[in-house]
């Protein structure tokens, strides 16, 4: 699973996130993230995360993602950062942050680099260790999510769309879900965006007011007007008009908790979780499953 553009899409529209991860003061406004390559090099940092002009005592945040094991990391993470310094004056005081899954990914670090990684202006966020901490944050939950297992993301999606947003800033609203369901659409590609989000609305997350829930429904309103005209058409009389919109609601909604439930029948393991869920009997998911419906 490629992170790179799920975090810089993440550190984009949550510049605040990188503050705090970076242990700057997170409520501090005004920063943007850039992504920046250094000519000559074919170096390219992840992000950039820089300061107002009018803020020169403001230090930049260089933010890195790094999901697989490089055992040139270090180094070229600090070359690039000391280029991008040496070329683009002036320079401001910075921090660097770097986000591994594990410490194992990380994997070990040559004496070259020993004093700059023990420097208080360089740090390390080691996501499983992270999460493990009492009361993780709200924003190191979001980034857990690419950890869970792909039975469980959902869930624990679920949860965090449903939870109040913050009072002192974050990622929320339109921005939230969509970051949300295009990270499930990395963790279970067998699944369409369409089926996703879906599958929220199906978990009773309350999204009504979101902009896709909305285009969702209208979509989903639309198809059912249509149907309910071309059974009418065929009744010809407004009595058939009225049932055969009603029963053609009726099909599509069956026909599609079907289509939901044979794609996710290798992510919900339980019958009956997966039945209360798409709104089936246990008996018909038992019965997809018996016809290999999760191939």
């Amino acid at each position: 699973m490629k992170t790179d553009s799920l975090f810089y899409r993440l550190f984009q529209e949550w510049p605040e996130l990188v503050l705090e991860l970076a242990g700057l003061e997170p409520t501090v406004t005004g920063y943007t993230l850039r992504a920046e390559e250094i000519k000559q090099t074919g170096f390219r940092l992840d992000g950039v995360l820089a300061p107002p002009d009018d803020q020169p005592d403001w230090p930049l945040v260089f933010v890195e993602a790094q999901f697989q094991h490089d055992p040139d990391f270090h180094a070229r993470w600090f070359s690039e950062m000391f280029l991008y310094l040496y070329r683009r004056p002036p320079r401001r005081a910075w921090r660097a942050v770097t986000v591994f899954p594990s410490r194992a990914t990380e994997g070990a670090v040559e004496p070259a680099y020993e004093m700059l990684l023990a420097h208080p202006w360089v740090k390390r966020i080691y996501l499983e260790e992270a999460l493990q901490e009492p009361t993780p944050s709200r924003g190191l939950r979001l980034l857990g999510l690419i950890l869970v297992p792909p039975t469980m993301v959902v869930a624990e999606a679920k949860a965090l769309l449903a939870e109040e947003s913050p009072v002192d800033g974050g990622l929320t609203g339109v921005a939230l879900v969509d970051w949300v369901e295009t990270l499930l659409v990395y963790k279970l590609p067998r699944l369409s965006r369409e089926e996703i989000r879906k599958m929220l609305d199906i978990f009773n997350v309350e999204l009504k007011q979101t902009r896709f829930y909305q285009e969702v429904f209208a979509e989903g309103l639309e198809e059912g007007r249509q149907e309910g005209r071309q059974e009418g058409r065929q009744e010809g009389r407004q009595e058939g008009r009225q049932e055969g919109r009603q029963e053609g609601r009726q099909e599509g909604q069956r026909q599609e908790r079907f289509r939901i439930a044979r794609s996710l029948l290798d992510v919900i393991a339980d019958d009956r979780l997966l039945a209360e869920r798409i709104g089936l009997t246990e008996a018909e998911v038992r019965g997809l499953r018996e016809v290999g419906g999760g191939g």
